[in-house]
């Protein structure tokens, strides 16, 4: 059967570009992208009838969607006019009830917060509304994270400090990012792993066996992403000199060496201080963190990969074993290390916590009161 045809609808090649890249979206909305398939096909010189039988509409809304598209262009795709549409169902100020209840009420059986069953039950809403709700308003009243907004009342030098290294860092020298991992914990499951198959996820019992625990520390090239480790029992001064030696060892003469640390009292004990004063450490620098401020120091991303990867799953029937599982995941992440970017400004930092100081000094205020 031979298709029907018409002239075809003008349209600019960008225009063309943007009706294809919108009939292709898997994120529009279904209507935007039948529509721009539509207009494609008019472009192409189909009839209206015929592209009303592909798009399964009628062909007065193939001469509509011409219409608004001669007047609005790709923009005009997708919008629904004023008065059209489908229409709220839900009694008038019912969202703005939600949003309250769940923001600044708690459930009257003394729960911490809402689920979906409770506050419909409580609004007398169904949950499948409350949920939408949530959804178009991107509340997880179920969700909680945890944060600490440092009090260091240098923190905003210390801040700069870091952040500096980080994006700008000195010429001739390499920076380490150092910490420690603590209480590494050898735990032995009590019964065997089932396998994963189809529709089950990998398991293991709930309940361990501890067979001790190891202090790891590292030292992370900021540059390379390569990872200096050792495992040690404790975590005194001198076991962070030792390490600190075994870094300077890893550096070639006439590299300065720049140290990113925490504030751990072990780390700037008398001994320490006395290594650093001697004439062969005028190359080492160190740059401290701010109190509670952890997430500042880019190993414990590192940290991150290796509890996921290597730690939270693992079974491990002594200390020995531990220490050489993470001996062992440590050589293959430095066979093929992935440095982790730093990108956020010391400026943008800084306003983010002034504003979380604001928030909770508001918040004392009217608990106060």
């Amino acid at each position: 059967m031979p298709i029907k045809t018409a002239p075809a609808m003008p349209v600019t090649s960008e225009q063309r570009a943007e009706l294809t890249r919108m009939a292709r979206s898997s994120t529009l909305p279904h209507r935007a992208v039948v529509q721009a398939r539509g207009l494609l096909l008019a472009a192409d010189g189909v009839a209206n009838q015929e592209i009303a039988r592909r798009c399964e509409v009628d062909s007065d809304t193939v001469r509509r969607w011409r219409v608004r598209f001669a007047e609005a262009g790709p923009a005009g795709l997708g919008v629904i006019a004023k008065g059209r549409g489908r229409k709220a169902w839900l009694p008038e100020g019912t969202v703005a009830k939600v949003l309250h209840a769940t923001q600044h009420e708690s459930p009257p059986d003394g729960s911490t917060h809402w689920s979906t069953r409770s506050l419909s039950k409580h609004l007398g809403i169904g949950k499948d509304a409350v949920a939408r709700i949530w959804s178009d308003h991107n509340l997880k009243p179920w969700k909680l994270d945890t944060f600490k907004i440092s009090n260091d009342p240098r923190f905003e030098e210390k801040l700069v400090d870091v952040v500096g290294v980080y994006l700008n860092p000195p010429a001739r020298a390499v920076v380490f990012s150092f910490d420690e991992k603590t209480q590494c914990q050898a735990l032995d499951r009590t019964q065997p792993s089932l396998p994963m198959k189809a529709g089950r996820a990998g398991t293991m019992t709930h309940d361990y066996k501890r067979n001790g625990t190891v202090d790891l520390v590292a030292a992370m090239n900021i540059a390379t992403g390569q990872v200096l480790t050792h495992c040690q029992k404790g975590h005194t001064g001198t076991d962070v000199l030792r390490f600190f030696k075994q870094i300077d060892a890893a550096v070639p003469r006439g590299l300065g060496v720049h140290v990113i640390l925490d504030n751990l009292s072990a780390h700037s004990t008398p001994e320490i201080a006395k290594w650093l004063a001697h004439k062969d450490r005028r190359r080492w620098h160190l740059h401290f963190t701010p109190t509670s401020s952890s997430w500042l120091n880019l190993v414990e991303r590192w940290f991150k990969e290796l509890t996921e990867k290597r730690l939270l799953r693992g079974r491990f029937t002594s200390v020995a074993e531990l220490t050489a599982a993470i001996t062992d995941w440590a050589g293959h992440w430095n066979s093929d290390p992935k440095p982790f970017i730093w990108k956020a400004t010391a400026e943008e930092i800084i306003a983010k916590v002034r504003r979380g100081r604001a928030t909770l000094n508001q918040i004392n205020s009217q608990t106060d009161h």
